[in-house]
């Protein structure tokens, strides 16, 4: 291996984790969302294990993300695009059967041109405005929408109406959520008393679908939690504690752990400093191991001198700065600790765990952009 440091994807973990949220959803169709390289996953290597899962319905963010899924998902797989899609890559989006939401009356205009000349129906996800406030077809603007839909049947496929529910994971957004959700019903209502029933409705994501089950519908947008990562701590915290619980333990399990090997060990005498700068210095002997990762690889440079890592199963501590690619941990405790040894930055090794919550708490980060932040030249390794 080229790399200094791999990720391992657990086909055994996400299984678990995919069955688990099928259950809390009954018959409604579990939409993958896989934007930001599949949250860090890598899209080449987490479509075929979540389709081996069982999952045949994936979002992404871009057409960027949609080339790449479009080289290695199964035929019978379906795509759609949540976000960017330049008017120059419609065609290529109606072409290859890429579904795409549409939140402006120009993307819809857009969509009719490309399938007309393509003599091929665009599929199509209209994104409603809720109360969010980001993208979304204003209510005023439905009735022209509505119309041009209707006039150009032969050309437009309505397989999904959606909305984004903003905050359900924090009870602070609770009059927010219901509101919204209050809005997407008489919404949905207008659309089908003109005709337009698609498919699929949806407006329940990971922490909606977990805390609010009246906006589950016939299709969840699932994104962090099929990782093995709950929204929020209060989300987790309201389905493992509430009396309707049958958990005792944490039914999410983390598909992603990183790995690396020691790169070198030095032995460091008392009042020296370490690394750059004047921001460590020893107060005792000390045996150190340079680890070949740092802030150019993602591993967060606020992680100075209070990150940690495991070796041989005991927690070794960061000493000093992390540098672009790497940086020191006192292994003065792991005296059998020797150059090639597995270190472990995110997963397990014995006893003991590194989670991305404990990344988060430290670099103030949230698990979604931790695990984002990943480099896609990290190799993904199936295990």
């Amino acid at each position: 291996m080229l790399n200094t440091s791999w990720i391992e994807l657990d086909q055994t973990a996400l299984n678990k984790n995919i069955r688990y949220l099928k259950k809390r959803i009954g018959d409604a169709t579990f939409l993958s969302v896989i934007k930001g390289n599949a949250y860090g996953h890598g899209i080449e290597q987490y479509i075929p294990l979540a389709e081996k899962a069982g999952l045949h319905n994936f979002a992404v963010y871009d057409a960027f993300e949609a080339s790449r899924v479009l080289q290695v998902k199964a035929a019978d797989t379906q795509l759609v695009i949540m976000g960017m899609l330049d008017d120059d890559q419609m065609d290529w989006a109606v072409e290859n059967d890429v579904a795409f939401f549409v939140f402006t009356p120009h993307r819809l205009e857009a969509a009719i041109s490309s399938a007309r000349k393509l003599k091929k129906k665009a599929q199509i996800h209209l994104e409603l405005e809720t109360g969010m406030h980001r993208t979304g077809l204003e209510e005023n603007e439905l009735p022209d929408v509505i119309a041009n839909i209707k006039k150009n049947s032969r050309y437009i496929s309505v397989n999904g109406v959606c909305t984004h529910l903003a905050g359900a994971e924090s009870i602070s957004n609770y009059v927010r959520v219901k509101t919204q959700s209050q809005v997407f019903e008489k919404l949905k209502k207008l659309l089908k008393s003109k005709g337009i029933v698609p498919a699929h409705y949806h407006s329940a994501c990971s922490a909606a679908a977990l805390i609010y089950p009246d906006t589950i519908m016939n299709m969840v947008r699932f994104g962090i939690a099929q990782y093995g990562f709950w929204p929020s701590m209060e989300t987790k915290m309201h389905n493992l504690l509430s009396e309707e619980s049958k958990f005792t333990r944490d039914p999410l399990k983390t598909v992603l752990s990183w790995k690396t090997r020691i790169m070198s060990i030095k032995s460091v005498e008392k009042g020296n400093f370490i690394n750059y700068g004047v921001s460590y210095l020893c107060v005792k002997p000390m045996r150190l191991a340079t680890i070949p990762v740092g802030y150019h690889h993602g591993y967060s440079k606020s992680l100075g001198s209070s990150g940690h890592v495991l070796i041989h199963g005991k927690r070794a501590e960061v000493v000093g700065s992390i540098n672009m690619n790497m940086f020191l941990v006192d292994i003065s405790h792991i005296p059998s600790a020797q150059c090639g040894d597995e270190v472990v930055l995110i997963g397990k090794q014995g006893e003991l765990s590194i989670t991305v919550a404990s990344f988060a708490e430290l670099t103030k980060v949230i698990n979604y952009e931790l695990l984002s932040r990943l480099p896609q030249q990290i190799p993904r390794i199936v295990i």
